[in-house]
């Protein structure tokens, strides 16, 4: 714990690493399964800003779950199987992983207005402040962190 006295900064001995707030949830690929993603994301959001006094501004709701949806419709699309969500928070930030069967790597294209579809990496990319993309044994990861407060203060 850290006191703060007088504009000092003096360390009480008891600060702790905390460690981040995880969360999984694995889904088949049936249909409402992208609906029931948003709505787990949602959920950690929501004990992320309750429990870990997250300071998410006002868009974080609305860009971190069209992040989530982008992502997991890409593996809902992709791969002949199930896929896992995976989110992990901290005060500032949340990251989203998404493993699903297929081994093929997300394609980013480049900036089309005139394409039709093929926008989803796009969007991951322009909410996020850092993606990868890898494969492991059973598949992909893709991974996406966002950050929830971008007011600068």
């Amino acid at each position: 714990m850290t006191k703060h006295l007088g504009g000092a900064v003096i360390s009480t001995g008891f600060d702790v690493p905390v460690e981040p707030l995880r969360r999984a949830a694995h889904y088949t690929g049936e249909p409402g399964c992208i609906a029931e993603a948003r709505a787990f994301a949602s959920r950690f959001l929501e004990q992320l800003r309750t429990e870990w006094c997250a300071t998410a501004d006002r868009r974080a709701d609305g860009e971190l779950l069209l992040l989530v949806s982008e992502l997991v419709t890409n593996a809902d699309r992709h791969s002949s199987g199930p896929y896992i969500l995976e989110l992990e928070g901290r005060e500032n930030s949340v990251t989203v992983c998404v493993y699903d069967s297929s081994s093929a790597l997300p394609r980013r294209y480049p900036r089309d207005p005139e394409r039709v579809g093929r926008h989803g990496m796009e969007i991951v990319y322009a909410l996020a402040s850092e993606v990868t993309a890898e494969r492991v044994p059973v598949g992909k990861r893709v991974r996406a962190r966002f950050e929830l407060d971008q007011s600068g203060g």
